[in-house]
């Protein structure tokens, strides 16, 4: 048994985060995750992140990761520990299952040579966040969570066959992992509600919502424009990253046939990957105002959304409360109005409503969607306002520095429950 410590502010402590997400993904949580090790990994603490091996958003592991069942390497000072666990090619019920499963089962078997004084699980991976309670128990410690997306939510909203049925078990699944939690941290104000209905208090939630990583563009417009091969006189409307089931995708498809038989001057660009890339592919064969491309092709990330006239999210019309886009703190920082499909009640449109940033119309009426972009296309000053506030927005509401220092308060508040339950003395 290791002797009382003192945790003083410039002690260096034993962190452990898990999450299926990490480097070297680029897109959805993975960065986000990230950022947050790293950070931690400068102030002096000794990060170690458990995590899954990569493949999202292509949903297969990636080569070099490939035919290992474990993998350790490390980066900017952080331990990353890997587990393999299953990929499922198709989403559905038993998949996502698998997925969840083998990751808690091989994950399970990690022990790592210090004993945490901190574990922070990152959700939206379910076992992500079961296996931070499991491991805090085994090293009598605290832990905390940071909550990206609400899973039981997820279950039904998706729209996977028998999500309805797992629901339920994902709920009280969800229960089990916040119940002990020091703290839980939601991306956005709407998860509030549904945390209280799974017994989290007021007191252990602290709201940490994702920052702004987007840099400046390297180019002009009109040389980002070029390298895209978009002409001068297309009003370009982008949807950028992952092409998953939440995303419903189908409709932007929909707005790009019907934007055609009317002769509307907008063109659609789905840009990114995911599990139903190859669908969509083969739903918009032949239209002539919507195409498909990798992920930041032609340019940097900031390059690729400044050159659009407007940056589009998209969600199923069933999608309301369990996420928020990790996109949209890109989309406020490029500067460029936005215009969401989704439920006008969903966390999405009560996010963009608050920063003053765009459009939300109705998910599943394309119709809606091509008639708020020749809105926006024939009112100029409109989107100046709206790429303005959303600039704005980011630099005041979702500054790196600012969250990242709040991150800091909550693992400091972890930090200081282990120490009350192992009976140390905090400076």
């Amino acid at each position: 048994m290791e002797p009382p410590a003192e945790l003083g502010p410039g002690t260096a402590r034993d962190l452990l985060i898990v999450s299926m997400y990490y480097w070297p993904e680029e897109t959805g949580n993975a960065p986000y995750v990230t950022d947050l090790a790293e950070y931690l990994a400068a102030k002096g603490h000794r990060v170690t992140v458990l995590c899954g091996m990569p493949h999202y958003p292509h949903w297969r592991i990636a080569e070099r990761y490939r035919r290992r069942v474990r993998f350790h390497e490390a980066r900017a000072g952080v331990q990353i520990v890997r587990r393999w666990h299953y990929v499922p090619g198709r989403q559905s019920i038993l998949g996502r299952a698998a997925y969840e499963g083998s990751f808690l089962l091989t994950a399970a078997g990690y022990r790592p040579r210090r004993r945490p004084d901190a574990v922070i699980g990152i959700v939206p991976s379910l076992s992500s966040g079961l296996m931070a309670r499991l491991m805090a128990a085994r090293a009598r410690s605290a832990y905390g969570l940071i909550v990206q997306e609400l899973m039981g939510a997820a279950a039904v909203e998706t729209g996977m066959r028998g999500g309805a049925a797992a629901s339920w078990l994902v709920s009280r699944a969800e229960r089990w992992m916040m119940a002990h939690a020091t703290v839980v941290a939601p991306v956005s104000r709407a998860f509030v509600p549904y945390l209280g209905r799974l017994g989290v208090s007021g007191q252990r939630v602290q709201l940490l919502p994702n920052w702004s990583r987007l840099g400046p563009a390297s180019i002009s417009y009109d040389e980002a424009r070029q390298a895209l091969g978009w002409r001068a006189d297309e009003f370009v409307a982008l949807h950028a990253g992952n092409m998953g089931l939440k995303q419903g995708l189908e409709q932007i498809i929909e707005a790009a046939r019907l934007a055609e038989h009317r002769d509307a001057p907008l063109r659609f660009v789905l840009m990114g990957d995911g599990n139903q890339r190859q669908r969509l592919v083969k739903l918009a064969k032949g239209l002539g105002r919507l195409e498909l491309r990798p992920f930041a092709e032609g340019g940097s990330v900031a390059d690729v959304l400044g050159a659009a006239d407007v940056l589009l999210v998209s969600e199923r019309p069933s999608v309301r409360d369990m996420s928020l886009p990790s996109k949209l703190t890109s989309y406020f920082a490029a500067g460029r109005p936005v215009v969401a499909a989704v439920d006008p009640a969903s966390a999405t449109a009560e996010e963009i409503r608050r920063a003053g940033a765009g459009l939300a119309v109705a998910a599943g009426e394309p119709g809606a969607l091509v008639d708020g972009l020749l809105q926006l296309r024939n009112d100029p000053q409109l989107r100046s306002a709206y790429a303005a506030n959303g600039r704005s927005y980011a630099r005041t509401s979702l500054s790196r520095e600012a969250i990242l220092a709040e991150a800091d308060r909550l693992v400091r508040r972890v930090m200081e429950r282990t120490a009350a339950i192992r009976g140390v003395a905090v400076t």
